[in-house]
């Protein structure tokens, strides 16, 4: 359960001394730094891509939706249960959907140790077919991902650290957030690779190892976490600095490096679900009012012009783009929060919104927004990302930094007042003849200086 204190360097005494109880084994001592993480990725671009070594595939198999459902992190074994810091860390076993380990290490004083998987730190059955995975370095064995708790010190009033979280990576580079509603929703990714691009597979990249480095302040709001991204057609190196705020805000720096030609280069993806709303059902049949994650697409341009987008389920695949010059920030939104127009305990009325402001000049570009027909609530069907004008190549690299706010709506509203609802419908006057292919276009706004017009 403990660590090999001796390869360490600490010794029992000064971890109970400091209060520090190490649930997990590690391993080795290696050096670490943001900038050697940089160096490494940028080496990788130049090399031809490994894919990762994984588990063997029947066994993978057999741990299926159900079976992965019945493994459970031990939160005895959690990252940091004891300190230092308040959020400790748990991790996800990995199955048939996630097949790919991902290598956790702890970082301290600029030396990294890898977090060695052990199949004690879960509980699952004793016919579950996750125990015949290989225990610790070995190829295939490992983590799927990884949760941040709630705060361990809270008193009575506070979640319980040990069935809450707040954030989550996991599967290839997405990760999650809760907003200020206390609910998960929509996705982030580290990147997006020709997103339903013609003639083109869409490309999923992994994060592959992840750093988390040791908080220095029991009482901070903030964690920080580094991971290598890499994929048969790019690298990169990212820091998440992630504060426990009203809802979740991410400040991230990213290096990414091309090993190919990218068609279509998405930065700061956001990846949502849309199926229908009570002002869009389509041909959905279905009980409920509404069911979305997200009901709209936010812009505040480079000029300072808002534009509001809602979301469709399209009848065929539709990319839309929103030109722009260093764009102060985008956004897929939740703005409708009335449960009655949803009537599902699963409360979309509670999904975040997720925001991204670039923190320094992204250039020319467009905010793209892909939409994809659905028929079910079970599959992302929508993406917003920034596409740099300029042509991805193989060879090109870029540096960013950008932040992610996850919040019930947009950090910075406009006075103005702001569109909550776009209802369509046939052209013409009632009780005449309808014109052939006229639609009408209802738009309801609130707020601003609504308020004070008078209806004449």
């Amino acid at each position: 359960m403990t660590a090999t204190l001796a390869a360490l360097g600490i010794t029992p005494e000064a971890l109970a001394a400091n209060g520090v109880k190490l649930g997990v084994k590690l391993g080795d001592a290696t050096p670490f730094s943001f900038d050697a993480l940089i160096e490494r990725a940028r080496t990788m671009a130049g090399q031809p891509y490994t894919p990762p070594a994984t588990a063997p595939a029947d066994i993978l198999a057999k741990i299926d939706y159900e079976a992965h459902g019945k493994i459970k992190f031990d939160t005895a074994h959690a990252l940091f249960a004891d300190g230092p810091g308040q959020f400790p860390v748990t991790f996800f076993h990995l199955g048939t959907f996630f097949r790919a380990p991902v290598r956790m290490h702890v970082v301290e004083k600029g030396a990294a140790r890898e977090v060695i998987y052990d199949a004690s730190y879960f509980d699952m059955p004793a016919d579950s077919p996750a125990r015949k995975l290989p225990d610790g370095t070995k190829p295939g064995s490992g983590f799927a991902g990884f949760r941040f708790q709630e705060s361990r010190l809270g008193d009575q009033k506070k979640l319980d650290w040990k069935k809450n979280d707040w954030v989550a990576f996991l599967g290839a580079s997405y990760f999650r957030a809760i907003g200020e509603l206390y609910q998960y929703g929509l996705s982030a990714r580290g990147i997006a690779l020709d997103v339903a691009q013609a003639g083109k597979p869409e490309e999923f990249p992994n994060f592959t190892h992840v750093w988390f480095d040791t908080p220095a302040d029991n009482r901070a709001d903030s964690v920080t976490i580094y991971t290598l991204l890499d994929g048969p057609s790019i690298t990169g190196a990212y820091r998440f600095v992630m504060h426990r705020t009203k809802g979740v805000v991410m400040d991230i720096d990213t290096a990414i490096f091309l090993r190919k030609d990218i068609d279509r280069f998405g930065i700061a993806p956001a990846t949502s679900m849309y199926w229908f709303s009570e002002t869009a059902k389509g041909t959905a049949t279905d009980w409920r009012p509404e069911v979305h994650d997200s009901d709209g697409l936010a812009l505040w341009t480079g000029s300072g012009e808002r534009i509001w987008r809602p979301l469709n389920d399209p009848p065929r695949t539709m990319a839309s783009a929103f030109g722009d010059n260093n764009p102060r920030g985008f956004g897929l939104l939740q703005r409708d929060r009335d449960f009655n127009n949803y009537q599902d305990g699963v409360h979309y009325e509670r999904r975040p919104s997720l925001w991204v402001e670039p923190l320094e000049g992204w250039g020319e570009g467009a905010v793209q927004l892909i939409e994809i027909p659905t028929d079910d609530e079970i599959h992302d069907n929508i993406v917003a990302m920034w596409v740099p004008k300029a042509p991805a190549r193989a060879g090109s690299q870029y540096r960013l930094r950008y932040r992610l706010h996850w919040l019930a709506d947009e950090p910075y509203p406009t006075p103005l007042a702001r569109c909550v609802a776009t209802r369509l419908g046939n052209g013409g006057q009632p009780g005449q003849p309808r014109p052939h292919g006229v639609r009408k276009f209802m738009v309801e706004f609130k707020g601003g200086r609504w308020r004070s017009c008078r209806l004449v």
